[in-house]
């Protein structure tokens, strides 16, 4: 069913939601849309940064030190 828009039923589409909404609706649609794709990019960065460090603290030696002395 999708399969046949093509560009002329896109731009048909576009203009129909421009007509039902209004320009300044819209706009201010894409501004959220926006920041909510910022918010997820920085929360997966976050989370990210979040497991390397976790990890880093994981790796590191804890072996007492006399006991490195007798290795």
């Amino acid at each position: 069913m999708l399969n046949n828009i093509g560009l002329p039923g896109l731009l048909l589409i576009a203009v129909v939601v421009l007509v039902l909404f209004g320009r300044g609706k819209i706009s201010s649609l894409m501004g959220e849309v926006g920041k909510g794709i910022t918010a997820f990019k920085r929360g997966v960065k976050d989370g990210a940064a979040e497991i390397e460090k976790k990890d880093d603290t994981a790796a590191r030696d804890v072996t007492p030190e006399a006991e490195k002395d007798k290795v």
